[in-house]
C-alpha cells in the first residue's frame, strides 16, 4: 500500500537487536547494542548464468490461485510470478508502472490507467482494457467472495474509456485504492480465461492464464506446483534466468531446514526462526535479510468477552515480556514492536518515520500492574481461547508465551490447535473465527504506506477480524485517505497509529525482517516482502557461470 517513491534501499548493517531497520527511504540505519551484525539488503547478488530448473520450499501449501482470493504468504508467493498488476512493488519498496503504463487523477474521484500494448497472456492473446476492466470488478462480486472487496468500498463505477484505458470513478478520494493497485486488487487475469473456468478458477484443476514471466504448467495436489518460462514475457528486463521452478510445500519447520542442507530445496522465504542459526552457519548456502513491512501482532476476534473491556486488553499488553519473545520466537532477530503497524511500512514518507514511529514509547512490560487492571475489570479466571498451529514455530511460542502471560495475571488463556489449512482459514472465512478470542497475526502491508495496515481496522473493512467499531478512528482515516501528499499523510495516519494504542484491538509483540535462505547452485532473489508482488523467481539464476 504505498504511493510512487524515488528514495532507493541501500545496504546498511545493523545490529541484530535492530532486526526491522532496513536502509532505505522508510527506516534509517540504527545501531542497537548487543547482537552480531548482518546486512539487509533489497537482493542477493545477481544471477551469472542460467538454470533448467530450481526448487523453492513453502511452509504450506496455496489455499488457491485465484488472485481475488490471495490474502497470504504462499499463494501469493507463486502468483508473483504468474499474475501481474497494474503497478508494480520493486524490491527496493518503490512502486512503478507494470501493466499500467502511467495513471493520471484528472481530479480527487478518477483514476486513469493507460495500459501497455501488445502485452500477452500465456495462452497468446492479447490484453485489452475489458480485461482489465472484468478483473477489477471481480473483488466486487459478492458470489467470488473476495477479501479484497472492502478496497474498492468507495468505487463507483471501473470503465473502459479507450481500447487501452480504464477509468475507476470514486464516490470520495482515496489514495489507498491506487496504491493497491500493485497487489492482489490490482491483478489482471484473461476475462476470457475466467467466464471459461468459472468456479474451478484457481483451482488444480481450473488452473490461471495471466501474463507474468512463468505460467502455471501443473499442481499437483498435497505434493507440488510447477512453473514453466514464458518466453513471450512483454518485460524483457525480467525475462526469467530459469526454464521452470517447482515449489514444494513442507509445513514441519525441521524437516523444512533439512530440506535447505541437504540442497532438496534450492531457497525459500520466511526460514523458520529455529533455523536461523542453523543455516547461518551451515556452510550449505547463504541466509539473507531483506526490508519487511510486517509485525508479529495479538489481533482480538472477539469484543464481547473479556477482551471487550479495555482494562484486560491493556493487561494483556502489559504481561508481555517481548525481549524473550524476540529471544524465543524470532531466533533474536526482532526487537519488541511499539505499534501494530511495523517501523518498515514507514517507508512512503521516509523524512517522517523518525518523529512518527521512533520516538513512541517501549511497549510497558508491569506484570503487577497488569494484574491490577484485571482485577479492576472482574476478569479474574475469566477464560480467553487462544488459537494456535503447527503451522510455523513462531505461533506456538508466542502462544505460550501469552498463555503464561496470562496466568501471571489471573486470565485463563486456553490455547486451541488447529491444522495450518484451518489457521490460514481465520483469516479469510470469518466463520473459522466462531469460539475464538484471539489469533497471532503477522500483519504487513502489500505497499510502503502504513496507512495500508489501518485501513483494516476500519468499521466493516474484511481485514477488520474482531469487527471493531470506533467512529474517531473511522473519521480520521478517512482524512488520511483523502490527503493525496505523502507527507501530510503521513502525520494524518499517526492519528490512526495513536488511536490504535490506546484502544488496543490489536496488540503489537514484536517486529522482525524478512528472511530468505539460497543453497550454492541459485542467487538473485529479492529479500524483502515485496517478494509477494514482485516477479522474484525470474531473477534467480546460476549462482557460477
Amino acid at each position: 500500500m504505498r504511493m510512487p517513491r524515488t528514495i532507493a534501499l541501500l545496504a546498511c548493517t545493523v545490529a541484530l537487536a535492530a532486526g526491522t531497520t532496513a536502509c532505505s527511504g522508510a527506516t534509517a540505519p540504527r545501531t542497537a547494542g548487543g547482537g552480531t551484525g548482518y546486512r539487509t539488503t533489497p537482493t542477493s547478488p545477481p544471477a551469472q548464468g542460467t538454470l533448467d530448473s530450481f526448487t523453492w520450499s513453502l511452509y504450506a501449501e496455496p489455499y488457491t490461485l485465484d488472485y481475488s482470493l490471495a490474502y497470504d504468504y504462499p499463494p501469493n508467493t507463486v502468483l508473483a510470478n504468474v499474475c501481474e498488476q497494474l503497478l508494480r512493488v520493486t524490491p527496493d519498496l518503490r512502486i512503478e508502472p507494470g501493466l499500467a503504463l502511467k495513471y493520471t487523477r484528472p481530479d480527487p474521484r478518477a483514476l486513469v490507467y493507460t495500459l501497455r500494448s501488445g502485452v500477452k497472456f500465456h495462452d497468446g492473446t492479447t490484453m485489452t482494457a475489458d480485461d482489465v476492466v472484468a478483473s477489477l470488478k471481480r473483488h466486487t462480486n459478492p458470489a467470488v467472495g473476495s477479501p479484497w472487496g472492502s478496497v474498492f468500498k468507495n468505487v463507483d463505477a471501473i470503465e473502459k474509456t479507450g481500447p487501452l484505458e480504464v477509468t475507476i470513478r470514486l464516490s470520495k478520494p482515496d489514495i489507498l485504492l491506487n496504491e493497491l493497485m500493485a497487489a492482489s486488487p490490482g491483478t489482471i487475469e484473461s476475462a476470457a480465461f475466467l467466464a471459461k473456468a468459472g468456479k474451478e478458477y484457481g483451482t488444480p484443476k481450473g488452473k490461471v492464464n495471466c501474463t507474468g514471466p512463468y505460467a502455471l504448467d501443473s499442481w499437483d495436489q498435497g505434493d507440488s506446483i510447477t512453473l514453466r518460462k514464458n518466453a513471450a514475457y512483454w518485460d524483457r528486463s525480467l525475462a526469467a534466468k530459469s526454464a521452470s521452478v517447482k515449489f514444494t510445500f513442507i509445513e514441519d519447520a525441521a524437516a523444512r531446514a533439512n530440506a535447505f542442507l541437504s540442497g532438496t530445496a534450492d531457497g525459500g522465504y520466511m526460514v523458520p526462526s529455529s533455523s536461523l542459526a542453523q543455516l547461518r552457519t551451515s556452510g550449505k548456502g547463504t541466509l539473507l535479510f531483506g526490508p519487511n513491512t510486517a509485525a508479529a501482532n495479538l489481533a482480538v476476534l472477539d469484543f464481547h468477552g473479556p477482551l471487550g473491556d479495555l482494562k484486560v486488553r491493556k493487561a494483556l499488553s502489559m504481561a508481555l515480556d517481548r525481549k524473550n519473545i524476540v529471544k524465543a520466537a524470532a531466533g533474536g532477530v526482532g526487537v519488541p514492536a511499539k505499534a501494530p503497524a511495523a517501523r518498515g511500512a514507514w517507508a512512503l514518507a521516509p523524512e517522517k518515520t523518525a518523529a512518527l514511529y521512533d520516538t513512541l514509547p517501549e511497549p510497558v512490560y508491569d506484570v503487577v500492574a497488569a494484574k491490577k487492571l484485571v482485577q479492576e475489570a472482574g476478569a479474574t479466571g475469566r477464560r480467553i481461547t487462544l488459537v494456535t498451529s503447527s503451522l510455523a514455530p513462531e505461533i506456538s511460542v508466542v502462544a505460550n508465551a501469552v498463555q503464561a502471560a496470562g496466568r501471571q495475571i489471573g486470565l485463563d488463556v486456553q490455547l486451541k490447535a488447529v491444522a495450518p489449512e484451518a489457521y490460514s482459514s481465520i483469516f479469510v472465512d470469518p466463520n473459522a473465527r466462531t469460539g475464538l478470542d484471539l489469533v497471532i497475526t503477522n500483519g504487513y502491508d502489500n505497499t510502503p504506506d502504513p496507512l495500508e495496515f489501518y485501513q483494516y481496522l476500519r468499521t466493516g473493512d474484511f481485514g477488520n477480524y474482531g469487527k471493531w467499531s470506533n467512529a474517531e478512528y473511522d473519521a480520521a482515516f478517512d482524512r488520511a485517505n483523502a490527503e493525496p501528499d505523502p507527507a501530510a499523510r503521513a502525520e494524518r495516519t499517526a492519528d490512526l497509529q495513536r488511536i490504535a494504542l490506546r484502544e488496543l484491538p490489536i496488540i503489537p509483540v514484536y517486529e522482525a525482517p524478512y528472511s530468505v535462505f539460497l543453497g550454492k547452485r541459485a542467487t538473485g532473489a529479492p529479500t524483502g516482502i515485496a517478494q509477494l508482488y514482485y516477479p522474484w523467481a525470474a531473477m534467480i539464476g546460476a549462482a557460477k557461470r
